[in-house]
């Protein structure tokens, strides 16, 4: 499993580690309106998954910026972020940010996506930074477990990665 950290203390993390070259593992989080989503509702499109622990903390909130700017310019890319926060939480925040390229979900309910990527922080019971490509065959093309929860990801390679998994 990988190693992470929050804010400097060890996270115990539950689910399955994904690595480079799995089938990308089903799960189902919920949309801002309470609906179910599964990976299958994204099939034929390339995914990049952000992880983030709360959206409303600045490092979540800029890496969702981030990837919002870089989707605009990325073809039969879908962005998802996820977190386990709630989806009231996440909507207000995407309709105060202005935010459109970005689909924010919630695994708050069922931590399906958690146990299936092997991001559940069990301490805190939230998702450990992360962030996945899943190419359009549904294959894991790449993956970053960030070490340090208050850290950034690699914005470059993740995004380096969704272009060549097109």
């Amino acid at each position: 499993m990988a190693n992470v950290t929050f804010k400097g203390n060890p996270m115990t993390l539950i689910g399955d580690e994904v690595k480079v070259g799995d089938k990308a593992p089903d799960f189902t989080v919920l949309a801002n309106d309470l609906s179910p989503v599964t990976l299958a509702d994204t099939a034929g499109k390339v995914r990049l998954i952000s992880v983030v622990p709360s959206i409303d903390t600045g490092v979540c909130d800029a890496q969702t910026r981030r990837f919002n700017e870089e989707a605009a310019q990325l073809d039969n890319v879908e962005v998802l972020t996820i977190s386990a926060d709630l989806p009231f939480a996440q909507k207000r925040w995407c309709a105060a940010a202005g935010l459109e390229n970005v689909k924010t979900l919630s695994d708050h309910r069922d931590f399906s996506f958690a146990q299936a990527y092997g991001i559940g922080m069990q301490e805190l019971r939230l998702l450990a930074r992360s962030v996945f490509v899943i190419d359009s065959s549904d294959t894991v093309t790449y993956v970053e477990y960030v070490g340090e929860g208050t850290d950034h990801p690699d914005y470059a390679a993740a995004i380096e990665a969704a272009k060549a998994a097109n």
